[in-house]
């Protein structure tokens, strides 16, 4: 098992956002992260990553253990070495163009040797269908090759486990096919990826596993067909028909 969640809770002063949640995730799987607004799916992505901070709870990362709440700066420096982030908004920097956006993790993080880092970036840019955008800035691009950048950005690394928030929400219903054709790629390649999404279609068809959550709790997780075709709780069943 690549990572495993056990027991993780958060709270934001007296709102309990997660409530104990245990999640696995093996290599090369897919897991889509299902809910209503407000069931804690984006925190839960960003204490497994360290951009929130857990209040409790233990996290397994090829096989070596982490308490979410007595871990060192310097391991969660080590651990976002391998994984990677997308947000859903984008958080491309503005005066930079695409492809140093792309670079900037590898010359400045990883202190990467400038022309190596191009050539990783424009592999990368190309990977995603934007090898005539090399030099355009963030307001020269649409929405959905800003993020596509911003995979590109997350693919750079090499990681081992790749988190996307939503990237599909905040774009214009025509773009979103072209990221999710880039996510659906990725997918066949075998990457792994946790994804939270609201693109059902996405889920059904592209995703291994399924997990939905509401009220900072686990509803119901399982392999993605008998998900989907075989729902076990009246709550899932009902949020696939309004989903």
């Amino acid at each position: 098992m690549m990572l495993e969640i056990h027991d993780i809770h958060k709270s934001f002063g007296d709102l309990k956002v997660l409530r104990g949640l245990d999640i696995s995730v093996d290599k090369g799987d897919v897991v889509a992260v299902l809910g209503p607004s407000g069931s804690g799916k984006t925190t839960l992505l960003r204490c497994i990553n360290f951009l929130e901070t857990a209040d409790s709870g233990r996290l397994v990362f090829d096989g070596e253990e982490f308490s979410f709440g007595h871990i060192s700066k310097k391991d969660i420096a080590r651990l976002r070495k391998k994984t990677a982030f997308v947000f859903q908004s984008y958080n491309l920097f503005l005066n930079k163009t695409a492809l140093q956006n792309v670079t900037i993790g590898l010359t400045v993080g990883r202190k990467m040797e400038k022309g190596q880092a191009d050539e990783i970036g424009r592999m990368m840019l190309d990977k995603v269908g934007l090898s005539d955008r090399y030099d355009y800035y963030p307001y020269q691009l649409s929405g959905g090759q800003q993020q596509r950048v911003a995979i590109a950005r997350a693919l750079a690394t090499d990681p081992e486990i790749i988190f996307f928030d939503e990237p599909t929400s905040a774009l214009d219903p025509e773009l979103i096919g072209e990221v999710l054709s880039v996510m659906r790629d990725l997918a066949n390649e075998g990457r792994t990826m946790v994804v939270v999404t609201h693109e059902m279609s996405f889920a059904r068809d592209v995703s291994k596993k399924v997990i939905f959550m509401e009220g900072g709790r686990i509803v119901e997780q399982g392999e993605s067909k008998e998900f989907f075709a075989h729902p076990k709780m009246e709550r899932t069943r009902e949020f696939l028909k309004i989903g």
